[in-house]
């Protein structure tokens, strides 16, 4: 059977401090690569270029879509890979990429692959699923002049492979530059850019236009089960940061009108019943968190560790400090399943616990 070609896409600006980076974990995988440059002024293009890239120009017109349209536009092999500069394929990741690629069906239209987002140390422990790879004749475009989007039907797969995303810098007001502009223009923004536009205004320590801008996202019609969960997350975090205790635990309840309660919720609601002392309800919350199980074909945000080692390490501590040492140690065991036998905080509780478990049966 004859082996798909791949083109890897990007779009970059002022990237000499990444780019080498990305592409030298690219390797092999790829047979072309197109990198569109949108203005660069620290040599960008002769780097790509030295390292085996075609290079193209974009006018930079406030619109992502536009750019990354142009640079698919420029693939000639049967699929297309798209990366930012600042993501990266691990070692570890780099062989269910290479045996994706040999193994791809022609009849798959577009492929999701996990994206990393946040670690704790090697492990990844906040992710996302996002659609990487396209048949190119399928003619997928992209969508929404920020926080774009590729818009696939089709034969989908979801396939084990990750890219992580390492930044060195961000440009932290871009984004919001471009909403409040289109704002000022009067363009009522839709659904997507609404939750996004929010999400800026909490990095930008705007929390109570935050709120407003997350009420207003939950008001319409039609939106997306897996974003209304993650705008209540949000909500709650804006909560907490105003110091509106009660309207955090609230906001995460919220979430439950949507679906099934979810593993961070669950923590979220633990975390809340330990700061107000109550052992009861966080021991019942985290309990709960472990019993979670996230829908098939899964899209949304994922905080892994609230549904792997952190229900575990928050059970062990609650226990310890109830007095059921033995519990409390069969649960820090079960988090080092996740974590590994070597990490500080296995590591910490199995030495506190197993001296008061022999000084308890020892007595």
């Amino acid at each position: 059977m004859h082996m798909a070609t791949w083109s890897l896409c990007m779009i970059v600006r002022n990237e000499s401090d990444t780019l080498p980076r990305c592409l030298a974990s690219v390797g092999d995988l790829v047979d072309e690569i197109v990198v569109v440059d949108t203005g660069s002024t620290d040599g960008t293009p002769d780097i790509a270029q030295s390292l085996g890239a075609r290079v193209h120009t974009f006018a930079w017109c406030d619109d992502f879509s536009a750019a990354r349209n142009y640079a698919f536009g420029l693939a000639t092999a049967d699929y297309i890979l798209w990366l930012d500069a600042d993501d990266v394929i691990r070692p570890e990741d780099f062989p269910a990429w290479k045996a994706l690629k040999t193994s791809l069906d022609p009849a798959v239209d577009a492929v999701t692959a996990w994206y990393h987002l946040a670690f704790y140390g090697d492990k990844p422990s906040y992710s996302s699923r996002l659609v990487r790879v396209v048949r190119r004749e399928a003619g997928f475009r992209w969508q929404g002049q920020v926080h774009e989007y590729l818009e696939v039907r089709g034969n989908v797969l979801h396939s084990d492979a990750a890219v992580c995303h390492r930044p060195v810098r961000h440009d932290a007001d871009r984004n919001l530059r471009i909403y409040e502009a289109r704002i000022r223009a009067g363009e009522m923004l839709g659904a997507r850019d609404t939750l996004y536009y929010a999400n800026e205004l909490v990095d930008h320590g705007r929390m109570v236009e935050a709120l407003t801008q997350y009420e207003s996202f939950l008001k319409m019609p039609d939106i997306w089960k897996e974003d209304a969960i993650f705008a209540c997350y949000r909500m709650s975090d804006c909560h907490l940061k105003l110091g509106q205790r009660e309207e955090a635990r609230v906001a995460v309840l919220r979430s439950f009108l949507y679906d099934a309660p979810r593993s961070e919720a669950c923590c979220r609601l633990g975390h809340a019943a330990l700061e107000l002392g109550d052992l009861d309800a966080a021991l019942a919350w985290y309990r709960l968190a472990i019993l979670c199980r996230r829908p098939p074909g899964f899209m949304g945000f994922l905080n892994r560790a609230c549904e792997t080692w952190l229900p575990h390490i928050q059970l062990c501590v609650i226990l310890a400090r109830l007095g059921r040492i033995r519990e409390a140690y069969e649960h820090n065991e079960w988090a080092a399943k996740f974590l590994g036998d070597e990490d500080p905080m296995v590591v910490h509780n199995r030495g506190q616990l197993a001296a008061l478990l022999e000084h308890s049966e020892g007595a």
